[in-house]
């Protein structure tokens, strides 16, 4: 048979093997705290640490790494009756100290009367960062909800009024009351709440398969649960509701209960 047959019959096959295998693909830096966007074979099963992950129709997945995270990462890729496996290591990382004094104490220490307000709040919150629904919004890219100066940053440890808490999962961006917020991505609202305890006006977004964005403090809230919002759409505006000292939006992204650093993605 001609040379020049057998290419491009070896080629045609190539191109248009259903079977072909697509490596695993990751975008993003295995570093405590990031955002990693995956892309396989549709069809592929994908498990981080023995944790099936959703992927989708058209094989995207997606998960995000603890800040406190110690230990490489195992995947594995089942598809077509292969097996593989990939191990990555994860950066470690240093985290600053954001000391914020002036809280009026009950806003440190919370009064018992408030407990049980505040786990039922947390109740809520907990079940909107926990959907894990079919959407794919997660992988198109995140924009800026508003221009401001980044006045706290991601994993800091936050001394309050003197006295240690957890760390600061998000980054607090300072600017006007008023100032219009914008989607940082397409989802769907899956809580709008106009006075939290601890984060006053807040709303949550589903992004799809755990991913959601997090916008607190807010003066107004623009948009009602069930709402599907585009990126760029204004949602609210920028508050100093809950705890907080002065205005601003503390902007905030999770993959399910796990608390991501907003950079991570934003960049």
């Amino acid at each position: 048979m001609d040379s020049t047959i057998v290419y491009k019959i070896a080629l045609f096959f190539l191109i248009f093997n259903p079977f072909q295998v697509v490596a695993l693909e990751f975008k993003g830096e295995f570093i405590q705290g990031h955002f990693i966007l995956g892309k396989t074979d549709p069809g592929a099963k994908i498990s981080i640490d023995e944790k099936e992950l959703k992927v989708s129709k058209e094989g995207y997945f997606v998960f995000g790494i603890d800040r406190d995270h110690h230990n490489d990462l195992v995947f594995t890729k089942i598809f077509n009756n292969q097996k593989e496996k990939i191990i990555k290591k994860v950066q470690k990382r240093n985290y600053a100290i954001q000391k914020i004094d002036g809280l009026p104490e009950t806003k440190v220490t919370p009064p018992e009367s408030v407990y049980r307000r505040i786990k039922e709040e947390n109740n809520r919150i907990s079940i909107a960062r926990g959907i894990n629904s079919n959407l794919i919004f997660f992988s198109e890219k995140f924009i800026m909800p508003i221009e401001g100066v980044v006045s706290g940053v991601y994993g800091s440890q936050r001394i309050l009024n003197g006295v240690p808490k957890l760390p600061h999962y998000g980054i607090d961006i300072a600017a006007n009351e008023g100032t219009k917020i914008k989607s940082s991505g397409t989802g769907i609202v899956t809580l709008a709440e106009k006075d939290l305890y601890y984060t006053g006006g807040t709303i949550i977004m589903d992004h799809g398969h755990g991913i959601s964005t997090i916008y607190s403090h807010l003066q107004k809230i623009l948009v009602k649960v069930g709402d599907q919002v585009r990126q760029g759409d204004i949602i609210g505006t920028v508050g100093s509701t809950g705890r907080s000292t002065g205005p601003h939006l503390d902007f905030r992204i999770n993959w399910f209960q796990t608390r991501l650093d907003p950079m991570s993605v934003l960049r």
